[in-house]
């Protein structure tokens, strides 16, 4: 399915190139541009089991905060503070860069985390990725690669976040919202395969994540209609935290 989405993003691309540019420029220019939230980038919910698990957060705008007006509204947070509800201490982190690609991040982001041992580590791209036309073999090798390296701190869980269905999102204009879904859908795919082949390879701490949010309903995203509000990020992390707990 990968290469069909792709193939199909491609031919409509080349055929209303002038249009997609134009209204690419468009949204940029009408899309308020928020700013990565404010607050620490790291914490500890307590919980009844005193041993507290490690949580990293790996990813572009959502995971820098881009869309609430605080970190302890964001995902990594609100992840953390799910995974409290069910009992456990959590000491959390997050490593997030607004536009970040998977290529930029493995140059700025992933010299960042720390040696410690995780117990869970959340990694969140493709937007970016999507936006840039980046095709499916450079994403799927570049994805590899950021997974193989993350797998050196040892996490007892790796969940790999599936790229957000950007063909929802109502900040952006027909037909470039269609191309851009089916650009989305062919590395959300890839990211499937990804973590499909790592796990046949021995990986089996790393897992694809469905991502559980409608980005239609408009009350999960921030005022842009792109970014995760916070209680979008309530609705995610949840999802998140049960599927963690499930796994682990």
């Amino acid at each position: 399915m990968k290469w069909l989405y792709a193939s199909v993003a491609n031919l409509i691309a080349a055929c209303l190139l002038p249009i997609l540019l134009i209204q690419g420029k468009l949204t940029r220019r009408d899309t308020p541009r928020l700013p990565e939230a404010h607050g620490a980038r790291q914490g500890l919910v307590r919980s009844t089991k005193n041993v507290p698990l490690q949580l990293l957060v790996l990813g572009e705008s959502p995971v820098a905060g881009v869309g609430v007006a605080n970190q302890s509204e964001g995902i990594a947070s609100r992840f953390a503070q799910a995974l409290a509800q069910q009992g456990h201490t959590v000491a959390w982190q997050a490593i997030g860069k607004n536009g970040a690609t998977l290529a930029q991040a493995q140059q700025q982001l992933l010299p960042k985390i720390p040696l410690q041992p995780q117990d869970i580590v959340l990694v969140a791209f493709g937007v970016n990725d999507t936006s840039a036309f980046r095709g499916v073999l450079t994403y799927e090798l570049q994805l590899r690669q950021m997974l193989l390296q993350i797998m050196n701190c040892q996490p007892r869980l790796l969940l790999l976040a599936a790229v957000p269905p950007v063909g929802h999102l109502p900040a952006l204009p027909q037909p470039l919202r269609m191309v851009l879904g089916l650009k989305a859908s062919s590395l959300d795919h890839a990211s499937r395969d990804v973590a499909r082949k790592l796990q046949q390879e021995g990986h089996t701490a790393i897992h694809y994540v469905p991502l559980g949010v409608d980005l239609g309903d408009t009350s999960l995203l921030a005022i842009d209609g792109f970014h995760p509000s916070a209680k979008g990020c309530e609705v995610w992390a949840q999802n998140l935290a049960r599927d963690a707990l499930v796994r682990m």
